[in-house]
């Protein structure tokens, strides 16, 4: 489990194709401080668990085509930065919120508007998936715990042209730690939506039907 809260950037060094899988390679600093063999990792959102630690400051994990198949790390290529966060621990303060490393989606960001001291970031989704997001409630993009500032189901807004979307508001240390703060229209990010949320709907679907 995680928190959203990230921990560094770190950069992607090797990307190794394999018959169904993928083997990622990321330079660390930060998270590899007690990070060991078998850890989950989250990067981009994505929880990892480490199959190696190498000597020039890097970890590997290995990505299985569900996890390719599902999330934006499919796209990921040497030399790009990643998000990263180590799991939590029973002393951790919950600075964000529950994160479980679970990608519900991959998302589009649909355009950045930049202010005096933050930007506001509009995010495409799948309807499918838009209707566990609520105005300030939380969603992790790209593993980062953020507020929902903006919504397209909400009056004024015009969902039948632009589809589903969402938005949030980046402060200026989320701009300068996270990949969040160069991500531009038209790049894939991860989307976890709130767990409690689907759980929720599990539990009162079947009375609803009834």
């Amino acid at each position: 489990m995680f928190t959203g809260i990230v921990e560094e950037l770190g950069v992607v060094v090797l990307r190794e194709e394999l018959a169904d899988a993928a083997r990622l390679g990321v330079r660390a600093d930060t998270v590899l401080g007690d990070l060991a063999h078998g850890d989950s990792v989250a990067v981009n959102g994505v929880c990892l668990t480490v199959a190696q630690l190498s000597e020039d400051g890097s970890f590997i994990a290995d990505v299985m085509a569900e996890t390719l198949n599902r999330s934006a790390l499919a796209k990921l290529a040497t030399g790009d930065r990643v998000n990263l966060e180590r799991s939590v621990t029973a002393n951790t303060r919950l600075g964000g919120h529950i994160v479980q490393g679970h990608v519900d989606a991959v998302g589009t960001i649909v355009s950045r508007t930049s202010g005096e001291g933050w930007d506001v970031v509009r995010i495409g989704l799948s309807p499918d998936l838009s209707r566990y997001v609520v105005q300030k409630g939380s969603i992790a993009v790209d593993g980062i715990s953020l507020t929902v500032s903006g919504l397209s189901d909400l009056p004024g807004a015009d969902a039948a042209r632009e589809g589903a979307w969402f938005e949030v508001s980046l402060i200026p240390t989320t701009l300068e730690r996270t990949t969040l703060g160069f991500r531009q229209p038209g790049d894939a990010v991860n989307l976890e939506v709130d767990v409690i949320a689907k759980y929720v709907e599990r539990l009162v679907d079947p009375a609803l039907r009834s």
